[in-house]
This record gives C-alpha cells, sequence and structure tokens, in this order.
C-alpha cells in the first residue's frame, strides 16, 4: 500500500515521504497512530501543495538568514575585561557576553548556541564563527582589552592587542584540555 508518512517512522522514511509499505502495517499500525495516510489522488494533490509551500518557505528563510549574516558580518564587538600580566582574563568572555553584545549593537538577536562554542579567556582580537545555516557563517571580530585600554582603543588610539586566528585558538585550547586530561591522569 502507498501511504504518506506524517512523521518519522523508523527504516521507512521522514514526514512528507512517499512509500510502499505492507497493507497490514499501514492499516494496522502507522495509519491508526497517525504516522500516515493513504496515498489518495485527492491526499497525493494536497501533499504536493504543501511541498511546493514548504520548498517556498524555505527559500523565504534562506534570503533572511542570508541578510541577517550580511548585517552581523563583521561587524566589531569591544569588551574591557580585567587581566594578568601574562594577558590571560580574570574569567572569559562568554557566548552569551557576545550575543547580548550584538544585539545591543545590531539589534539582531542571536541565539547564543550558535556562536562559536570557544569561551575567549585572554587579551585580543579574535574572529568568531556564527552558525547561521549549513553553509552560512559569518564572522564577528571580537576584541577584548585590559579595562583601562577600553576607551583608549574606541577614540582610535594606539592599543597593542595579540591578533589570534581562529585556528590558533583553537590549538590553544585544545593543547589546554590535553594538559589537563594528563593532570587527572597524572593524579
Amino acid at each position: 500500500m502507498k501511504v504518506i508518512l506524517t512523521e518519522y517512522v523508523y527504516m521507512h522514511g521522514v514526514a512528507g515521504d512517499v512509500v510502499e509499505v505492507a497493507d497490514g502495517f499501514a492499516r494496522n499500525f502507522l495509519i491508526p497512530r497517525g504516522k500516515a495516510e493513504k496515498a489518495t489522488p485527492a491526499a497525493l494533490k494536497k501533499h504536493q501543495q504543501l511541498m511546493e509551500l514548504s520548498v517556498q518557505r524555505r527559500k523565504e528563510l534562506n534570503s533572511r538568514l542570508v541578510e541577517v549574516a550580511q548585517k552581523i558580518d563583521g561587524v566589531e564587538l569591544v569588551f574591557g575585561r580585567k587581566a594578568g600580566r601574562n594577558n590571560k582574563l580574570y574569567g572569559s568572555v562568554t557566548t552569551v557576553d557576545i550575543a547580548k553584545a550584538l544585539l545591543d549593537k545590531t539589534g539582531i538577536d542571536i541565539d547564543r548556541r550558535r556562536i562559536s562554542d570557544r569561551t575567549l579567556r585572554e587579551i585580543g582580537k579574535f574572529e568568531v564563527p556564527v552558525r547561521m545555516g549549513s553553509d552560512l557563517a559569518p564572522n564577528v571580530h571580537v576584541v577584548i582589552l585590559r579595562e583601562e585600554d577600553v576607551e583608549k582603543y574606541l577614540a582610535g588610539q594606539q592599543v597593542d592587542v595579540p591578533v589570534h586566528t581562529a585556528e590558533e585558538y583553537i590549538e590553544v585550547e585544545e593543547a589546554v584540555e590535553e594538559e589537563a586530561v594528563a593532570e587527572e591522569a597524572a593524579e
């Protein structure tokens, strides 16, 4: 029997798929539980209209995502934090801080989970990717300074700030994690 799935069914398909299943499976399990409906000509026509509407909505959503990505790509966010002599922060700049600063600066509310999952723990300039979609990842420029240097930087005065690439920062974080695992194993 040919049915249109209304939700995910293990080993058969996802919602919207038109699949061929055993008659008894369809009559006794899928249709009574609302997991599928019989693929009649009327149901197939309705299904086709829904699929076309879905494609149209997906295009609209993608165009909005591209528009938002263009607005936040290259935005510079400046944070002032306390730090030690070795440029390590007493604390960190988290994804929540970055999302809040993006909202304040651009008016765009980005879910913190879409922002790179690495917390920033030292003074410097960082490129932080924001995952907007499968192939959309604009970068936000995050500048972390000592609290006393923020006003100088915003006024355009020269402030010595180390520049970190995303790859370099990930390597440093992985090395720190490896050291922590080695220390735990040694104890």
